[in-house]
Formats: C-alpha cells, structure tokens, sequence
C-alpha cells in the first residue's frame, strides 16, 4: 500500500481494476483506494502479472502492507505466501532485501523468487481472492474488518464503504436494495456502480423479497437507567480530523481574537464586481474575504509564517484555505498564491475545487500545504465562533454572518452589517499586538475595498 496523501496511515481498497491473471504494464493503475480525503489510483512500478490480490474490495491495508503479488505468468509463489503471515506486524524479523516496495514508492510484491515477511497468507495457491474458502478469506480480512463485521452481526446494520454511500446518494439509489459483494457483505463501489447500470436490477428485487434489512439495534449500558446506544465506525476522513486536531488544541499555546467589521461598503463592492459579469461568474462574500485575507499576509509576515521548533518559516506568497464541508468531514482545499490573483479568479477556482472536493476527487497537493485557513459559516446563521489551527499554520480565522445591527456612527443609531471574525493564533510565532495589527489591517481593507489596490 503505497503513501497516496501526505496524512494516509491507511488505505481502503475500493476496487481492483485487474484480476488475478491479468498481464500489467509498468505505470499502469491497477486499483482504486479510498484514503482520509480522496479515492486515488494506485499504478504498478513494474511490468508482469497480477499473480494474486492479496487485499480484496472494501478492505483496509496499512502503509506498507502488500496487497497483491505481481511476478512473472505461472511462477510458483507459494513459498512466498507460506513463509510470509506476518504481512509486515512481525518487527522483530527483517524482511529480506527483494521484497514489497516501499510505502512511498510501490504498491505490491514483487516475487523475484523470494520470501518477502510481508505477505499475509491470503488463500491457497492458483485460487482468486473470490473463490478462496470462506475461512481463509475472513482470515485474510479480519484484522481490518472484525470490528466492524462484528457491529454489523450484532446490530443487523448494514455495510457501506464511503465512497459507495456517496455515490448511491448521488443517484438515488436505495441501498437497502443492494446485496454487498465485498467481505462480509460490505457493499462496495462496484456494487453502486452494477446498480446504476441496471446490472444488477434482478438481484436488488430478489435481496429486497427475501431480506428486510433489520433496524439498527442498541446496545444495553452496563449503567442501569442509562440510555441504550449503538457504535459506528469511524470514516477515514474523521478518524485523520480527530488525530490532527488532537496535535492542535494541547500542544499548540493558541489565543483568540475577535473583531467587528462593518461589511457595507464590501457588500456594494461585491454588488458591483458581479454587476460586471456573467451569472456564472459571480462572486461571493467569502472570495472577497479569502483576497482580502490574501492581501493582508503579505503585510504581516508572521501571521503568514509557521513555527518550526527552532526555527520560524515564513512564506512569499499567500496559500489561503478555505474549509469546505463534505458527507465525511472537513477538506480545505488551498488557493496558491491568492495575493497574486483577481477575486472572479479567486472564485473560480475555489467553486472547482470545492465541487471535487465533495467527490473526493482532490489530489494531496490540492488540499495540504496552506500558509493560512479561513472557516466562514455566516451561511448557516452562525454570527462568532473560533476555529481550531490546522498546523503547522499559525492562524485561522472563523467568519460569522454579516448581520444588520443598530450601531452608533457620528452621534447617530444607524443600521450597518456587521461581521465578527474570531482569529485563533499559535503564540509560538504570534503575539498579541501582531494579531491585533494583523485584524485591523484586515478590518480597514474590507471596510475599505479600495485599499486592496494601494
């Protein structure tokens, strides 16, 4: 399994794109994995073939780990699978030195004759991951699937990968119809994918007769009185949230600020800029916001910088990004150097990456290596709240909703919209007074629009 995004531990094969027999060309993809953000290719390095799947569909493999043996047509690799149970788990043995390519560089086994400790007894020999007998095939994915398998006897749940729930809520499609093929019944990409087709219509109408999925059931607290409850697994996705901000909040000393900003003259300067262009085309408050933040990076090196333990890092340009809510969590896909590009173009490609985004269709470079987020959900109603930094960034700042409030200006009760922006900072590289400058620049730009050119 090899490294497909910078925060990958491991990978869920969504499908084979090869069968067991099949011949392969170097470079040529050869499956499809799920990671934390995204569904990736995976390519082989070498040329041969596919002698066996090691890892099926719908089951996870660590960093590492082999999922499939390539070699040359009818080579005899079952010293290779015998002498190999520990598929990487066994730190105490070396593995030899012409074995499973590395997480950065490979994705499967190649034989070469030799006995890799990196290959987990999938089956028997000259038998498809498919048509292995039952226990050898639950042994060959329990470690991955137990939890899970055991949820889902237990409670009558069914199945889902991700990325095929995605995908049958995108097509209507009614997934108490569909009969999982992958292990344990896990319904899988390929199944949402024979559904959409009408392949697999009969078999849908046949599991829907003969099975009615049962609801979910809730466990018993050991506590008496205590309310009843049921388990889920976690997605890829949240699980890398959870242990990303876990680096965050303790280890990082972060403090608040948070200002008003009147939004009037940036709401009439966006009526304007859309006046202009085409329907498509038009801009939101929040690529006014993401330009402006642009702008005042570049005025402010340490807030556009990130503590390096020894050293502090600052960048040239500003990357800003911009959290985007997907089915499985958060994504922040990052708009390379904002500050040298015109909001419409700003907007474009923030509306591009956000819709690939949401079908996980990103590549890592798209959604890592920002110098600066902004997290804006005034479109839900939400008027202040604080936002976790996304390391090693120093800053983020949350956006409220701009709202008409009765304000005092001149002497006078007038009604302005009002922002709140709430930045959280990193103290290692920020003190308070440079946040604080850094927000009154921000404040004076979009209370100001015509600063942006000066």
């Amino acid at each position: 399994m090899p490294k497909l995004s910078p925060t990958m531990e491991e990978g869920q094969i969504s499908r084979w794109l090869k069968k067991e027999g099949d011949g392969i060309e170097a470079n040529e993809p050869i499956a499809e994995v799920d990671t934390d953000k995204a569904t990736m290719e995976v390519t082989s390095l070498e040329a041969g073939t596919l002698l066996k799947i090691v890892i099926g569909d719908g089951a996870n493999a660590r960093l590492g780990e082999t999922i499939g043996v390539i070699g040359e047509n009818g080579e005899d690799f079952a010293a290779l699978l015998n002498g190999a149970a520990s598929n990487g788990n066994d730190k105490t043995e070396e593995p030899p030195k012409e074995t499973a390519k590395s997480p950065e560089t490979g994705a499967t086994a190649k034989t070469n004759g030799q006995k890799p400790a990196e290959i987990e007894n999938a089956g028997e020999e000259g038998r498809s991951y498919d048509e292995q007998r039952p226990e050898a095939k639950e042994a060959a994915t329990d470690r991955n699937l137990q939890p899970e398998t055991q949820v889902a006897n237990d409670s009558g749940r069914m199945i889902v990968s991700p990325i095929a729930a995605r995908m049958a809520s995108e097509n209507d499609i009614n997934l108490k119809s569909i009969k999982g093929s992958g292990p344990n019944g896990r319904i899988i990409k390929r199944d949402i994918e024979e559904a959409i087709s009408g392949k697999d219509t009969a078999k849908a109408d046949e599991t829907v007769a003969e099975e009615t999925p049962a609801a979910p059931s809730f466990a018993q607290p050991e506590m008496q009185d205590a309310s009843r409850y049921r388990d889920e697994n976690t997605s890829k996705m949240r699980q890398v949230i959870a242990q990303r901000l876990t680096t965050s909040i303790g280890p990082i000393p972060t403090f608040y600020l948070t200002v008003e900003i009147e939004m009037d003259a940036a709401l009439e300067f966006r009526k304007q800029i859309n006046a202009s262009i085409a329907a498509e085309e038009k801009v939101s408050v929040n690529d006014v916001i993401v330009k402006v933040a642009a702008q005042t990076l570049t005025k402010h090196a340490w807030v556009n910088s990130s503590y390096q333990d020894k050293t502090v890092r600052f960048y040239e340009d500003a990357d800003i990004g911009v959290a985007v809510a997907v089915e499985d969590g958060l994504i922040t896909p990052v708009v390379r150097g904002a500050n040298r590009k015109g909001i419409t173009e700003i907007s474009r490609e923030i509306k591009e990456m956000a819709s690939r985004a949401r079908e996980k269709k990103l590549a890592p470079e798209e959604y890592t290596g920002a110098t600066f987020s902004i997290s804006n959900l005034g479109m839900f109603g939400i008027k202040e709240f604080t936002a976790i930094i996304n390391p090693p960034e120093a800053a983020i700042i949350a956006v409220g909703a701009a709202t008409p409030v009765p304000v005092v200006r001149d002497g006078e009760v007038v009604v302005r919209n009002i922002m709140n922006v709430t930045m959280s900072c990193d103290h290692r590289a920020i003190d308070g007074a440079t946040g604080a400058k850094f927000l009154q620049t921000f404040k004076q730009m979009l209370e100001n629009p015509i600063l942006m050119l000066m």
